[in-house]
């Protein structure tokens, strides 16, 4: 029998549990050996989006079942965004009827992989809460290494140094095991902060290794050549360096990490210089550097689609469905997330979603103020939520696994704020 077992009162987690009060069975222990490798394969899998729905949803309901027979926690703090989900889920299924150039059943499976993805947030928030530091450490892990292994994948494939590089590239540019260069530089840069907050504030091996890290991850956005991918680059960094400098350095720390930042200044100014060397490399990065993009402007171009799409959105209710713009006046999307879901789900389906990006700002921000041991688990999850949640303004991501992925994490640290563990006790132990 289902149980959701825990001490009443407490305000605190319960334990979701096909055991419920009686004694653990070995299939429980087993699912509790299997859950943390599987999480980490699932993370993996996040690497590799190159049709819908991905192995990323495959591999995550081989995860479910697995976290229930484990009895993962239920945190009254993540509750939240499941009531949320709640909320949009009726209004995303009525928003799919209203398709009128694709079938209902197309656009239902675009509104339920919406979902899909909104409950892997809930998932990851109760599965970090249990124990922030230990299971955020895993899942990064995880997702550095992937991250890693494309963005270096990815760069050899433009180079041509590989066989078959043009499966990995799009319009000359890096895609790697993405269906797009702009969701490609951004899945980087949730490790790459980790990778330069390490770097910052370890010492040693450790840092160097860090670097090294980002570094690599660093060329993988440059290649994606994704403008947003490189201003997101750019603040998160900096917002990971200034946070680090005012809330967990001293100032023997703050003399170390301004030479650190210099030299990777001159570092980064050389491999540049380096890569612009190269004809082809130039050339595309002085037609993406440039401000004059032909889609941004004119009756068709991007801003003018976002305007025609608040229009229609503010003039239907209930949405016009899934992946509907593309058929109507304008032939591509409109690149803004906030008037995409009013007008895929229809106005309560919308303000549902700008409830969860506010909501996570929310606590994120509140995390932020307090000091505990968590705070350099949050730094590198702020200094990504927030570029992601601007760039939302000028490009799709309600699909991306690694924005929702995100989300959990946020709420996943700031309901188990409070949870510390003895590897806690020092600095380098607080750093994953």
């Amino acid at each position: 029998m289902t149980m959701l077992a825990g001490k009443p009162g407490t305000g605190e987690a319960l334990s979701f549990s096909p055991t419920g009060a009686q004694k653990p069975t070995q299939l429980h222990f087993l699912a509790k050996a299997w859950l943390v490798p599987m999480v980490s394969i699932w993370m993996i899998s996040g690497g590799f989006v190159i049709f819908e729905p991905s192995p990323y949803e495959f591999m995550f309901l081989l995860v479910l079942p697995v976290a229930y027979f484990a009895g993962i926690g239920i945190h009254r703090k993540t509750l939240g965004i499941f009531q949320l989900m709640v909320l949009f889920i009726p209004f995303a299924l009525i928003g799919s009827f209203q398709v009128r150039y694709m079938s209902v059943l197309e656009g239902m499976v675009y509104s339920i992989v919406t979902v899909f993805l909104w409950f892997t947030a809930y998932f990851a928030a109760n599965y970090i809460a249990d124990d922030p530091q230990k299971r955020l450490g895993g899942m990064m892990g995880a997702y550095t290494g992937v991250a890693g292994f494309i963005s270096v994948i990815g760069t050899l494939a433009y180079l041509h140094i590989i066989p078959g590089a043009e499966i990995f590239l799009r319009y000359d540019r890096v895609k790697a095991t993405f269906q797009d260069p702009n969701v490609f530089g951004p899945f980087l840069i949730i490790p790459a902060a980790f990778a330069l907050q390490r770097m910052l504030l370890d010492k040693g091996k450790r840092a160097l290794f860090a670097g090294a890290i980002y570094g690599i991850l660093l060329v993988g956005v440059f290649v994606s050549f994704s403008r947003a991918a490189w201003d997101y680059m750019i603040f998160t960094s900096g917002f990971v360096f200034i946070a680090c400098f005012l809330f967990e350095s001293n100032a023997k720390d703050r003399s170390r990490m301004i030479g650190i930042t210099l030299v990777g200044l001159v570092l980064a100014v050389v491999a540049l210089i380096g890569l612009l060397s190269i004809d082809s490399v130039r050339e595309l990065f002085l037609q993406r550097f440039s401000l004059n993009q032909t889609y941004d402007s004119g009756s068709t171009g991007r801003f003018a689609r976002q305007t025609y799409a608040l229009e229609m959105a503010l003039a239907n209710p209930f949405g016009i469905g899934p992946l509907e713009f593309r058929n109507l006046r304008i032939t591509e999307e409109p690149h803004n997330t906030y008037v995409k879901v009013l007008l895929t789900y229809g106005w309560i389906g919308g303000l549902a979603y700008f409830a969860l990006v506010w909501m996570t700002f929310k606590h994120g921000f509140a995390a932020l103020k307090k000091a505990s041991p968590n705070r350099l688990l949050m730094i590198p999850l702020m200094a990504n939520f927030i570029p992601i949640a601007l760039e939302s303004a000028i490009i799709d991501t309600d699909h991306w696994r690694h924005f929702f992925l995100l989300v959990g994490m946020i709420w996943g640290v700031s309901a188990g704020y409070g949870r510390v563990n003895d590897a806690q006790s020092t600095r380098r132990g607080r750093l994953i």
